[in-house]
């Protein structure tokens, strides 16, 4: 692929990491859509085994009845009729014949409905695999078409790097800006308005310190203070991830930021109450919109390379009242 004409500007980056973004999160849509058209079609295989053994046991216990009424005899009723000195053996029999008769008809109903059913499930079966392997070329192609994405932002990449001649202007142009972020913060106070200090959760954000889940497993490639990609202390941390890896939200909480910001990439923002923020950025894709509230341990984006970067990670902070603190006295280890 060919880097558009605005190749060599950070806006052209942008652009094209969120072409990513929508394209990731599509294709997450279709493996979730899939996911779920799997389960049901696997609960429909489960199905259509329980009717076949059924359908088994019911023409098993058809056939005992018709060799229980073969054995009463033919003409045993006729016969019956025309002794009259045992009337007290002729009601028995009589009474036999119809309980075979009766049981027969119950069996044969059964078996009917039991037939209908698994036709139907089958029918179901026969849908469901259709929708399924539709699915699965949507992914394969959606899939191809994350990869050309990918390669283009690449190039993008590279003709951006080599116009960069110095640190400086990189920098200028791809990295992080405290100021900015605090003004983003700043600005999102009206967002926050409406966020109770505590969020009706059995733990209170502060009492989880040192009992929070890891936003995903992975090797520290940067600590909180220590120096970044730009050679700035890290107000965060730079957690190794294989592209596209799920990241998680730490503990329940708001949404109150999601889209590309300058220096982070696709990042996301979640307030968790009582002034305290986790920062996910670097992202491929988000998952989650502003507004949206999200569990401990839930998916939120997966992970990438947006912003400028060129190793797959995850950019985690943690921020209270606007000031960063370090994850690791927060993270469980």
């Amino acid at each position: 692929m060919q880097p558009r004409a605005s190749a060599r500007t950070p806006r052209a980056l942008r652009e094209q990491e969120l072409a990513i973004a929508a394209v990731a999160r599509e294709l997450v849509a279709i493996q979730t859509r899939r996911a779920e058209q799997q389960r049901e079609l696997d609960a429909l295989n489960r199905r259509r085994a329980e009717l076949t053994a059924a359908l088994g046991r019911q023409r098993e216990a058809l056939a005992a009845l018709l060799r229980s009424a073969y054995a009463l005899g033919r003409h045993e009723e006729l016969k019956l009729l025309l002794q009259q000195d045992d009337v007290a053996g002729i009601a028995r029999v009589l009474a036999y014949h119809r309980y075979f008769q009766r049981a027969r008809l119950g069996r044969i109903d059964a078996l009917t409905a039991d037939l209908e059913q698994l036709a139907e499930v089958q029918r179901q079966i026969e849908l469901r695999q259709a929708e399924l392997d539709a699915t699965q070329a949507a992914q394969e192609a959606e899939s191809r078409r994350l990869a050309g994405e990918r390669e283009t932002r690449a190039e993008l990449l590279g003709t951006l790097e080599a116009t960069l001649k110095t640190q400086a202007a990189r920098l200028a142009a791809l990295g992080k800006d405290e100021g900015a972020l605090l003004g983003l913060i700043e600005k999102l106070r009206d967002v926050f308005a409406d966020i109770p200090r505590q969020l009706g959760v059995a733990d209170a954000f502060a009492s989880l310190r040192g009992r929070l889940p890891w936003p995903l497993q992975g090797k520290l490639l940067t600590g909180f203070g220590a120096a970044d990609e730009s050679g700035r202390a890290s107000a965060g941390w730079r957690i190794a991830a294989a592209a596209s890896t799920p990241v998680q939200a730490i503990a329940h909480g708001r949404v109150v930021f999601a889209d590309w910001f300058k220096g982070y990439g696709l990042l996301l923002i979640v307030d968790h109450g009582e002034d305290y923020l986790s920062l996910y950025g670097y992202n491929e894709a988000l998952l989650k919109d502003v507004g949206d509230w999200v569990a401990a341990g839930e998916t939120v984006a997966r992970s990438g390379v947006s912003g400028g970067q060129s190793v797959d990670s995850l950019y985690f902070e943690l921020r209270h009242k606007g000031k960063p603190i370090d994850p690791k006295v927060w993270l469980k280890r």
